[in-house]
């Protein structure tokens, strides 16, 4: 089968983006496997699909899947690429979109230069709705691994999040401990570490070993959730330029229950055809 997609990066956090809007497509594991793999397929941190909604008042639906060919519930810099694309490619002539996810709606504006704003929602701190195992709420959890104990934050932007404090994020041991804490047996449905360098009150380095992903060069719920965390913590005040090895996003919080605004760089690298 022959199958149309485009590729598109945000901030480095790349996609295969598909339309399954005009018509359907249907995926398995395997062929999401292949498309992602670099070597073989188109490769991409995750594969995106553009679908049709049933919900009333939103515009389409928008599903996510990891290199390994998992579900998932949110990407926020997919997101953005996701509405860049359905604008480009004529699906809407709206700039401002409304887009059912695994975790609930979002609200997606692409701005006159380019840049794309996302309402990520607001932000979950109990531990059973990020999903974590802990008995009660804490702004900060110690999490035991291998040979260490660490200080999270654990928070839910649509998926899991555990962030942790570094003095350095060049120096952090992201590939030791990100898979450790990513499979960590408190969090049932994994989870995605961040590993945060606060530089000053409004601005952080961030790198993010992605559940189902690896590291990337960028992760946008990554990026709120640390953001948030720092807030939380009395490390950060919003606005949070968030530095990332693929690019800048900027976070915006005013805590409690109100939305997590994300802007950032959304960009079409170029259309293919793939036999799959």
């Amino acid at each position: 089968m022959k199958l149309n997609f485009t590729k598109m990066q945000g901030a480095g956090n790349d996609f295969v983006v598909i339309d399954s809007y005009t018509q359907p497509v249907s995926l398995t594991s395997d062929q999401i496997k292949f498309i992602a793999n670099r070597y073989f397929g188109v490769g991409c941190d995750q594969l995106l699909m553009v679908e049709k909604t049933t919900t009333p008042n939103v515009d389409f639906r928008y599903r996510i899947f990891n290199a390994d060919g998992g579900e998932v519930e949110q990407c926020g810099n997919g997101a953005r690429c996701f509405v860049r694309f359905v604008v480009e490619k004529g699906l809407t002539q709206k700039h401002e979109i409304s887009v059912e996810t695994a975790s609930g709606v979002i609200s997606l504006q692409l701005q006159d230069d380019g840049q794309v704003t996302v309402n990520m929602g607001a932000p979950r701190f109990a531990p059973a709705q990020v999903p974590f195992e802990a008995p009660s709420q804490q702004t900060l959890y110690p999490l035991a691994l291998t040979q260490t104990e660490i200080q999270i934050s654990a928070v839910s932007m649509g998926n899991p999040h555990a962030v942790t404090v570094v003095n350095d994020v060049n120096t952090a041991p992201v590939a030791e401990y990100g898979p450790q804490i990513e499979s960590h047996p408190r969090f049932p449905q994994r989870v995605n570490a961040g590993f945060m360098q606060v530089l000053n009150p409004h601005a952080i380095n961030l790198r993010v070993y992605e559940r189902g992903s690896g590291e990337t060069l960028a992760c946008g719920t990554g990026a709120c959730a640390a953001a948030v965390s720092g807030i939380q913590l009395g490390l950060l005040s919003s606005p949070v330029v968030v530095n990332t090895r693929g690019g800048q996003l900027t976070i915006t919080w005013a805590g409690n229950q109100a939305p997590v605004m994300m802007t950032g760089p959304a960009e079409i690298v170029f259309d293919g055809e793939i036999n799959i």
